[in-house]
């Protein structure tokens, strides 16, 4: 099993656990999305949370090493997903549990609220570190959500530890590995409490034009 689904302190949990890096494989990436369907009728806040040590170390690289036609339906899958999250209609809160590389780097991008874990964790874009340029859709979501200066950072494949993470604009909270779950929890009360009819009306609102920016970017090679 790849994910989980539970419901408690009024949120739906996802969490992300193949018991390794927690890798974006086209099968992982299909998993979480499956997960966001199930937890939309139950109309309360998502929260996303990765297994101890790793949020994610980003998309699959054994299905990069096999060519386009293996990585095309993943990377697909990838930006499906960053469009789900940002067009969902109740808050989704992400709990960064350690490393995140870059698909789950772009997965706390696409939430409402982001918390990070403080450690020895590296969060950001290393595309090109690893001989991967990087994405259209990264590019617009990394303009949309980052400082200009940590945008600029991918091309050289910057990583962050997670309060620099959290000034470049990755995290919004950096608490203890012990204090995470505690935080989440107080977190969901108080988004519990906000109009979810005035969420779902502004959502679209503030990112409407992202949603756009990547639809745009699908276009371009």
């Amino acid at each position: 099993m790849l994910t989980t689904l539970e419901t408690r302190d009024g949120a739906a949990w996802i969490t992300v656990d193949d018991g390794k890096v927690n890798a974006m494989s086209l099968d992982m990436l299909r998993d979480v999305s499956r997960r966001l369907d199930e937890a939309r009728p139950l109309g309360v806040p998502v929260v996303l949370k990765g297994r101890p040590g790793v949020f994610s170390a980003g998309f699959d690289l054994k299905t990069f090493a096999r060519g386009p036609e293996a990585s095309a339906p993943m990377v697909e899958a990838g930006v499906s997903l960053i469009e789900q999250m940002l067009g969902f209609p109740r808050p989704i809160v992400t709990a960064c549990t350690g490393h995140a590389y870059p698909m789950g780097a772009f997965l706390m991008l696409s939430a409402d609220v982001r918390f990070g874990v403080a450690g020895d964790w590296r969060i950001g874009l290393n595309e090109v570190a690893i001989a991967i340029t990087v994405p259209h859709f990264a590019i617009e979501l990394a303009r949309y959500r980052l400082t200009p200066s940590a945008v600029m950072q991918a091309s050289t494949g910057a990583m962050f530890g997670p309060h620099e993470a959290a000034r470049a604009g990755y995290l919004d909270h950096v608490v203890d590995a012990g204090d995470l779950d505690r935080a989440v929890a107080a977190e969901i009360q108080r988004l519990r409490a906000i109009d979810m009819k005035s969420y779902e009306q502004t959502k679209p609102r503030l990112n409407g034009p992202i949603l756009a920016a990547i639809a745009a970017a699908r276009t371009r090679a």
